[in-house]
């Protein structure tokens, strides 16, 4: 399930004896819009971060490493408001995300794992916004396994 605004990028990998190359994003990309700060946070296995909403910064994310990503559309009027996505990222998921605004985002490190991200504005506190990671809306269980097949 997909949420309205929300573009998932598969990337592309160029690998040979070397190593790789893989291009993340570009600022011709259709679903870039602007810079303002570029960050790093580093993951510990088992450690999740949830959830972290914002009403006018756009995130674009890429990982190394792997994790479980999952986004939660608040947005009054959008099409998609109250939908969960779901969607690992990282070396076996080589991709991008773009999170825009008054989406809700988590995500939990499977093994070490790097988000690298880019925002569309510089941080600001008025618009870091939080929601309890297990807020009863949303009702999403950050530590339960992979589904049972």
């Amino acid at each position: 399930m997909s949420i309205e605004g929300v573009v998932v990028k598969e990337l592309v990998t160029h690998a040979d004896e070397r190593g790789f190359f893989r291009e993340v994003i570009r600022e011709t990309d259709d679903h870039f819009e602007r810079f303002g700060q570029w960050s790093h946070s580093l993951m510990y296995p088992g450690v999740t971060k949830a959830w972290h909403i914002h009403q006018r910064q756009t995130d674009w994310w890429y990982v190394i490493g792997a994790v479980k990503v999952a986004l939660y559309d608040t947005r009054e009027g959008s099409p998609t408001k109250g939908q969960l996505m779901e969607l690992l990222m990282g070396d076996g998921h080589p991709s991008c995300v773009k999170i825009p605004p008054g989406v809700a985002h988590g995500c939990r490190a499977l093994e070490l794992s790097h988000l690298l991200y880019v925002t569309s504005h510089v941080y600001s506190p008025e618009d870091e916004g939080r929601i309890p990671h297990d807020d009863p809306t949303i009702g999403y269980d950050w530590a339960s396994g992979p589904a049972i097949k």
